[in-house]
């Protein structure tokens, strides 16, 4: 296919406004209204974005005259720290000059007052962006600290003392003249440089003040002569600030040269300045002092004004800048708001019509003949509307015949047929196809009622729970089988919505399933819980497929209580039966008993033990509850147990008294004990002591096991215990008996051989033969008394008994012993260390062990006891070996006792024996 020629007559730039073949032009895809926008809003843009540059301009002004006026601000600041300083100077001098109390006093009090106006001027600097002025006055309070100190000590002269402190007052000067230097209007400007300007002018007063006062506390003979340079200074300074200032600033700077202090300073630099001044005109200390105080007093006040005169014209220049900015922002954007409303209305004008005809046109294509287009101007706009207006008209009538076939469908009137002849072209053959559809529809008809009565049969009869809900959350239809399963009448389940039905731990589960189906998706063997209306509960499985459309869920639902009921007591039953094959203790049995119980009646459960005297023994229970309601209804559900329990003992039948049920456990036909449960809050519903007596027949065998299981526990430990007694009794009686006689007869032999007289004669041999045999029968006496019961165990324990085998062992033992320091129970002890015993035994004699390994603790509860050794293997417990005697010792007190024994790879023993024995977990 070939690339189609450009259109002519189009200039290339403007193409893509065009469009290309099949695709409509860019401004074609978009609509008129915001066409007329863009034709608007183009100049204005332009003229938006000058008014943007300007007010950038502007606003970059504004914030430059604040930046100077904050900079003024803390100019001020550093102004009044200056003079400080020199008030602070003029008092040290005075100190060295005219030492005295008073001096001292008003030295300290100017070194404070410096200090105070030094912290505040900091304080004002620190929030200012620039140059670091903070930098520079804490520098400059370093440096008054070091120059009081100096001061203080007398080690400066007065010369080196003014010196010092005029530094430190140009720098402070110069700090203002930078921050008065930004100049950003020409009024600023001179106001900025006339304060600059006076303030160095009072400075040269100020050090003129000084070191006049230096040379006039001199002696007549000693003082220098010649003229400063501070006056010329100061007047050169002047006369920049009467350049820069205003008349009235002027005119008093003028004026304080003709007042009494400024006459009486000028006399001064006038004799000062002859070749030979006459000493007896000179002025005291005091005058000069005096004099100068107040000219440089009044030069100060000039000052203060020429700061006001500084800020409010910054103030003023800052204000008008911004009025500036702001006015001409309102202003542009009064032109813009103005430009928009005119931009809005025309908009409006062309597309309300227009929007009115689309959707009209779009409420005729979707059916809605309600709507009304009611435009009536005389535009190409109004022409449309008017052929849409009599489009509607033919629409209405022809939704007119539709409705009288629908009504008539509705009246089961299938013979009627629509006025096809009142219609021509396609709306004809339109009504002709209905009144074709209708014939077929008549006939149809009658096999759906048909269908609607056999399914009717099957609805009514159907064992399942079958109904038709709507979306509004109500049962629109049930069958009988729900009236029979929930015991309500038809217009009760009708009436409410069916979540009032669930139970309320179901409601949000519940909620969800019906907002899934809502959205349109099936549910498949949903689960929940309904409240029978006598207030028992039952389980139904659900199946529901929504029909959105017709705004309907049709769903099927089977009572799977039973089968529940039954799994939950199956699984139950599993976790005890489980529980006993474990050889759990017979506590932990009937604890779990008591919590099946529970958890299946949901109540708190208990099982007794019958005892022969007619007393019953708890010996396991659940509450299930909280511990508040547990103790609020202690005494009422003991009391109802003990009713209940008093019933079962006389019928030995299940019984149901109030709040609690019973049921009997008999073994061996006999009645062994019972399980009660009680409800600390609620009447159990009938049936529940049926429940029980099910659940307690079937667990009744596996409480039988726990309990023989126990018994048989208690039997081997007593046997155990038994034999160790008797172990120790028989180890008594040889160490009592026939060890005290050996050793009786030994001493008579020794006392028989020293009284023969010849030691080499036959009868000594033989006496010394008859002592050696003696002798070794008592060392084998003392092996069998020690294997039928260590005395060492019993005096020192475990471990020094372990200990005492170790030393004994015909081969090497590695003991690794972390035993506590208290003695173990007496049966744990003599149980690890026979295992350990006959394990050495056993090393040397059958493996052919090198060396063997013990290692014993204590770890949660137990003492592992692991013996390793690295002879053959291969030792099997089931080949009538030691071993069997060992596992039924350790299993006899609760223990347990494992055998591993690879071919070649040695033989290990891991014991793990309980601190508490088999009769404390009863």
């Amino acid at each position: 296919m070939c690339p189609s020629p450009p259109r002519r007559g189009v200039p290339a730039p403007l193409r893509f406004l065009t469009g290309r073949p099949g695709r409509p032009p860019l401004l074609a895809r978009l609509r008129v209204g915001r066409k007329l926008m863009l034709l608007v809003l183009l100049p204005v843009t332009g003229l938006l974005a000058f008014t943007a540059f300007s007010g950038v301009g502007q606003w970059q002004e504004a914030r430059t005259l604040r930046e100077f006026h904050t900079a003024t601000e803390v100019s001020f600041a550093t102004t009044e720290v200056s003079d400080a300083v020199a008030r602070e100077r003029n008092a040290a001098v005075q100190v060295l000059l005219r030492p005295g109390p008073a001096a001292l006093a008003e030295r300290t009090e100017a070194e404070r007052a410096t200090g105070r106006t030094l912290e505040r001027a900091v304080d004002r600097a620190g929030a200012r962006t620039g140059p670091d002025v903070a930098g520079t006055l804490d520098a400059v309070g370093r440096r008054l600290h070091a120059l009081r100190v100096q001061t203080g000590t007398g080690s400066l002269g007065t010369r080196a003392v003014t010196d010092r402190y005029a530094t430190i007052e140009d720098t402070l000067l110069d700090t203002v003249a930078v921050l008065e230097s930004g100049r950003p209007t020409r009024a600023s400007g001179r106001a900025a440089d006339a304060h600059v300007a006076l303030l160095r002018a009072v400075e040269a007063a100020e050090r003129e003040r000084v070191e006049l006062a230096v040379l006039l506390d001199a002696p007549a003979a000693e003082r220098p002569t010649g003229a400063g340079r501070w006056p010329a200074l100061e007047d050169a300074q002047l006369r920049t600030f009467q350049q820069n200032t205003t008349d009235e600033l002027r005119a008093a700077v003028y004026a304080t040269k003709f007042q009494a202090p400024g006459r009486a300073v000028r006399r001064v630099r006038d004799m000062l300045a002859t070749a030979d001044p006459a000493t007896a005109h000179w002025p005291s200390y005091e005058r000069w002092t005096a004099d100068s105080a107040a000219r440089v007093d009044a030069l100060r006040g000039i000052q203060d004004r020429a700061a006001r005169d500084l800020a409010d014209t910054a103030g003023r220049d800052r204000r008008t800048a911004e009025t500036h900015a702001e006015r001409d922002l309102a202003a542009s954007l009064a032109v813009l708001a103005v430009v928009t409303v005119l931009a809005l209305t025309l908009r409006r004008s062309i597309t309300r019509p227009l929007g009115e005809v689309s959707a009209g046109a779009r409420a005729l294509s979707s059916g809605d003949l309600s709507y009304d287009i009611r435009y009536a101007g005389r535009d190409e706009l109004g022409d449309v509307a008017d052929t849409f207006r009599e489009l509607r008209v033919t629409t209405e009538r022809l939704a007119g015949e539709i409705r009288a076939m629908n009504k008539a469908i509705d009246d089961n009137r299938l013979e009627h047929r629509a006025d096809v002849a009142s219609f021509d072209g396609t709306w004809a053959q339109l009504l002709g196809g209905m009144n074709g559809t209708m014939a077929s529809f008549s006939a149809a008809h009658g096999r759906r009622r048909k269908a609607e009565q056999e399914l009717e049969s099957i609805f009514n009869l159907s064992l399942d729970l079958l109904c038709i809900s709507g979306l509004d959350g109500y049962f629109k239809r049930v069958n009988p089988a729900f009236q029979r399963t929930l015991g309500y009448p038809v217009d009760a389940l009708l009436a409410k919505p069916f979540v009032a039905f669930v139970h309320e731990e179901d409601r949000a589960g519940t909620r969800e399933t019906f907002l899934r189906l809502e959205s349109g998706a099936d549910v498949i063997e949903f689960e929940n819980r309904y409240l029978r209306a006598d207030g028992t509960e039952c389980w139904l499985q659900w199946s529901a497929r929504p029909v959105p459309e017709e705004g309907l869920i049709y769903a099927a639902a089977r009572d799977v209580t039973e089968s529940r009921r039954t799994a939950r007591e199956q699984a139950a039953l599993r976790r005890v039966a489980t529980l006993v094959a474990r050889g759990a203790p017979p506590s932990q049995v009937f604890a779990r008993v008591a919590e099946e119980v529970g958890g299946l009646l949901d109540t708190t459960a208990a099982v007794l033990r019958h005892e022969p005297d007619g007393s019953r023994t708890v010996l396991g229970t659940a509450h299930g509850i909280s511990r508040e309601v547990e103790s609020a209804t202690r005494e009422a559900r003991r009391a109802a147990g003990q009713k209940v329990v008093q019933e079962v003992a006389r019928t030995r039948r299940a019984a149901h008294v109030g709040h609690a049920v019973g049921a009997p456990i008999v073994v061996d036909d006999r009645i062994w004990g019972f399980v009660v449960a009680a409800s600390p809050l609620k009447v159990l519903p009938a049936g529940t002591e049926a429940r029980l007596a099910d659940f307690t027949e079937l667990v009744a065998t596996a409480i039988a096991n726990a309990d023989s299981r126990a018994q048989l526990t208690a039997s081997r430990a007593r046997v155990v215990a038994a034999a160790d007694a008797s172990r120790r009794r028989i180890e008594r009686d040889l160490h009592d008996g026939v060890q005290q006689r050996l050793v009786a007869l030994q001493l008579d032999l020794r006392l028989a051989e020293s009284l023969v007289p010849d030691p080499s004669s036959e009868l000594a041999r033989q006496l010394a033969h008859v002592a050696k045999g003696l002798d070794d029968s008592f060392q084998d006496l003392l092996q069998v008394a020690r294997g039928i019961h260590p005395a060492i165990l019993s005096k020192g324990g475990l471990g020094p008994a372990l200990r005492s085998l170790a030393r004994r062992s015909a081969i090497p033992v590695a003991l690794d012993l972390r035993l506590p320091g208290t003695r173990l129970p007496e049966q744990l002890e003599v149980a690890a260390y026979y295992v350990t015993s006959e394990s050495l035994t056993n090393a040397a004699k059958h493996a052919h062990a090198r060396e063997v390994s013990v290692r014993a603790g204590i770890r949660d509860g137990h003492l592992e006891l692991t013996i390793h050794d690295d002879g053959g293997g291969g030792a099997e417990p089931g080949r009538g070996s030691g071993l069997i005697g060992l596992i039924d010792r350790v299993e006899a007190i609760g223990g347990k006792l494992v055998v591993s024994s690879p071919p070649g790879d040695g033989t290990t023993l891991d014991v793990r024996l309980p601190l508490e024995g088999p009769g404390t977990q009863r």
